[in-house]
C-alpha cells in the first residue's frame, strides 16, 4: 500500500492523499507536479528514475487506510539528480 505522502519534497505544497496532483518515483519519493515538470525535468533528485502520477485514495478507505502524517522536505529546495 502507497504511503500517500502529504506534501511535496521540493516546494512543500499539501498533496491530499484523495487528490490528484502529486508525482511518485518507485521509491514513492513524492513532488508536486509543477516541480516534476519545471525544476526537476522528469528526474527524481534522490534516485534518479522517473515519475508517474501517484493515485488518489478513494475518500471512503481514507479512514481505515490513512495516509502518512510523515512531511519530507528539503528546505533548500530540490536540484535535478546529477
Amino acid at each position: 500500500m502507497l504511503q500517500m505522502r502529504p506534501n511535496c519534497e521540493c516546494c512543500d505544497r499539501d498533496l491530499p492523499a484523495d487528490a490528484a496532483g502529486a508525482m511518485i518515483c518507485s521509491f514513492e519519493c513524492t513532488f508536486c507536479t509543477s516541480c516534476v515538470e519545471t525544476v526537476l525535468h522528469g528526474t527524481c533528485p534522490n534516485c534518479g528514475g522517473g515519475f508517474s502520477p501517484r493515485p488518489p485514495r478513494a475518500a471512503e478507505l481514507l479512514g481505515k487506510y490513512p495516509p502518512s502524517a510523515e512531511r519530507v522536505y528539503k528546505p533548500d529546495g530540490c536540484t535535478k539528480a546529477g
